[in-house]
């Protein structure tokens, strides 16, 4: 048994089940044994699984030459800078140090005072905690987490109030049959998308994630919550919290929502394929694929392929827009 499954399992045989947002926070993000706090690198082959972020240089090329774009749209401000959410082990910094780039992570890291510019995050609000409800018979109740027989197990507890009732009930009506649903609540991404925006006085959110519109829900009625150890899926998501990572896909349109109520103007919301295909264009990806011999140029260009074809519809890029007025 794990020190985590220990306090854990603790903490409900005190208090009582724990509501799932509880338990994935201290699996992921506990400040002792919490996955992304131990010192096993989870990115990677020898890790745990992938991002847009390993394939270097060619994503980081990208980024920075979007980056640019946006520098260029917003006048060549003096102040502009790059803010990073979710930085991981740093692939980006070397592409972006040039627009004074920020560095945020579990644990280190702190958004600058106001400034103009780019906040940017690949695969951040797919790792925020999420709770749990299940849709059935007419009845809409949270799922906690209990301890018995030596395991953490999902409990029916107390019927959802407003207003997150609201929120399941619109995404319920997508489906035809409702006898049983499971349904994340994304109970952290307005609070975590105001305190990226909040410093920003002009310029834009580029957010790269997996997940679903409102309309795409019918594709997961069993939820969309998954742990992967070792480039594996794993259905169990309460099995040995801060061993193997915990995500649950992106509602994007309530991310939409969020961002309304917080005066961010969704300019686009297309695959990822789409926004690289957009940013290389210019140039046909030449600055992209530089490369000093024949053998680099092949990895490059297979780096291309993956991010354009291997992820490239599998994920998106949403970019809002913070308006106001340039300083004098």
């Amino acid at each position: 048994m794990t020190a985590l499954t220990e306090s854990l399992s603790a903490e409900i045989l005190a208090s009582g089940p724990l509501l799932f947002s509880r338990f994935m926070e201290a699996a992921l993000y506990d400040s002792q044994q919490g996955y992304y706090r131990r010192e096993r690198d989870p990115f990677g082959k020898q890790g745990d699984f992938f991002t847009a972020s390993q394939l270097q240089p060619v994503f980081g090329r990208l980024i920075a030459a979007a980056v640019g774009d946006c520098r260029r749209q917003l006048g060549d401000p003096a102040d502009f800078r790059v803010v990073e959410w979710g930085a991981g082990r740093g692939e980006m910094q070397p592409y972006l140090e040039e627009f004074g780039h920020i560095a945020i992570d579990v644990g280190r890291g702190a958004s600058p005072g106001r400034f103009t510019g780019v906040v940017f995050a690949n695969e951040l609000f797919d790792a925020l905690p999420v709770d749990v409800v299940r849709v059935s018979g007419g009845g809409i109740n949270l799922m906690r987490v209990g301890w018995n027989g030596g395991a953490f197990t999902w409990e029916i507890a107390e019927p959802l109030q407003s207003p997150w009732r609201e929120y399941v009930e619109r995404l319920a009506a997508h489906f035809d049959d409702r006898s049983e649903l499971l349904i994340e609540l994304p109970v952290r991404l307005e609070q975590t998308l105001a305190g990226m925006a909040e410093p920003l006085e002009r310029g834009f959110v580029i957010a790269i994630d997996y997940g679903y519109t409102a309309r795409e829900i019918v594709r997961f009625p069993r939820g969309t919550l998954m742990s992967y150890r070792r480039h594996q899926a794993i259905d169990d998501v309460l099995v040995d919290p801060g061993i193997q990572d915990i995500t649950a896909h992106v509602p994007f349109t309530h991310l939409a929502g969020c961002a309304s109520r917080l005066k961010l103007r969704e300019n686009r919301f297309e695959s990822l394929a789409s926004f690289l295909l957009r940013t290389g264009e210019s140039d046909q990806f030449a600055d992209a694929l530089k490369a000093n011999d024949d053998r680099a140029a092949a990895q490059l260009r297979l780096q291309l392929k993956t991010l354009l074809f291997g992820m490239g519809e599998t994920f998106r890029c949403v970019t809002l827009e913070k308006e106001g007025a340039p300083k004098s």
